[in-house]
């Protein structure tokens, strides 16, 4: 039975690599049946709906479960548009974003990192759509900034629940947590879901630390895989260093996750960790690898072999052909953007290919 992923386009250099991903999923390299719904989510068309594009993919996403997104400009003005990213996530519920830094052949990590390191974080509320304001007189030295932020008891269990599930999938180590001890009302509720799913996963090993000595024992941590649950606003940190610290943020893929209250993954959108990168547009040299490897992770949520085994091609090919030289400007090679994907492509049809011969 033919599945549906919607499609979500975007600006710039993310629509074009997300046309270049796509051309991995054909089902000439594949095999799969999908049917691929497309949502025009261009900064232009979303102006010119006034963001109606984006609730209706959404929609779409929700009633399907699986999305797709290329990086989409965020305009600064305060009566445009705005983020289509916050739109969505609130939109399908989503209470937590994965973003998974590994080590990618041949490219040099930070401090001699290797295993891979999974955060966990809060994809709403936090930092995040809090309330701001001033009081006193404007630049005045009494002048004093207030906000007041909120998280809620069900998105600290969906994010603990998932983080343990995660690390029980890819037998990894529960690690870090909040700043429980200078906050134990606001950020002692995520501690305490931190500490009921480590109860509910006893085989999942659970080493919780503040999150200051988390960013510090990163750097001298290299041997355990882990996964770090993480509050929204940490998490941004979190994840941009994590990813970074392999070498480059192009080696991994962001999930948008929504939970049910019984644990269960209902929707998923993939998407680039990075943005839409202006200055490399039409210049056929951006590195799609994390776009690539966003449309690998969301076939693992298709629940069907197939699935998992071309997800799998895409992995390995994405990173054997890194491994063999084949590297965009960023990674200090000369190969252009259509040209890798032409080997990923090669490779995982190859792969295929061998794997059904053999079964």
């Amino acid at each position: 039975m033919s599945k549906t992923i919607v499609v979500l386009e975007g600006d710039q250099t993310g629509q074009e690599l997300l046309v270049e991903a796509l051309r991995v999923l054909d089902p000439a390299v594949t095999g799969l049946d999908l049917n691929l719904q497309h949502f025009d989510l261009s900064l232009e068309n979303r102006r010119a709906t006034q963001n109606k594009v984006v609730f209706e993919a959404a929609e779409a996403m929700l009633a399907h479960g699986l999305g797709l997104k290329a990086a989409t400009i965020t305009p600064t003005g305060k009566d445009d548009v705005g983020s289509p990213n916050a739109l969505l996530r609130e939109a399908i519920d989503a209470e937590v974003i994965l973003r998974t830094g590994r080590r990618i052949p041949s490219v040099r990590p930070i401090a001699g990192v290797y295993a891979p390191i999974s955060v966990v974080r809060m994809a709403v509320e936090d930092a995040y759509g809090a309330k701001e304001w001033r009081e006193g007189e404007a630049g005045a030295m009494n002048e004093v900034a207030y906000r007041t932020q909120k998280i809620t008891r069900r998105v600290c269990r969906h994010v603990a629940e998932y983080a343990f599930q995660h690390a029980r999938m890819t037998n990894a180590k529960v690690f870090g947590g909040p700043k429980f001890t200078v906050s134990p009302v606001y950020e002692g509720m995520f501690k305490e879901e931190l500490d009921a799913a480590a109860a509910r996963y006893p085989d999942v090993r659970y080493e919780p630390q503040l999150i200051d000595a988390t960013f510090a024992l990163l750097l001298s941590t290299t041997g355990d895989a882990m996964v770090i649950p993480s509050l929204n606003r940490d998490g941004d940190l979190l994840s941009d260093m994590v990813l970074q610290m392999f070498g480059s943020i192009a080696g991994s893929e962001s999930m948008v996750i929504s939970i049910s209250d019984e644990g269960h993954v209902d929707c998923v959108m993939a998407e680039a960790p990075h943005g839409t990168a202006p200055t490399l547009q039409g210049k056929n040299v951006a590195n799609p690898m994390a776009m690539i490897l966003a449309e690998a992770g969301l076939l693992a949520y298709l629940h069907d072999k197939k699935a998992d085994q071309v997800s799998r091609a895409i992995y390995e090919a994405t990173l054997e052909a890194v491994y063999d030289g084949i590297r965009t400007a960023d990674l200090g090679g000369a190969t252009k953007t259509d040209e890798f994907t032409n080997e990923v492509i090669r490779r995982v049809k190859g792969k295929l290919e061998v794997w059904s011969s053999l079964a």
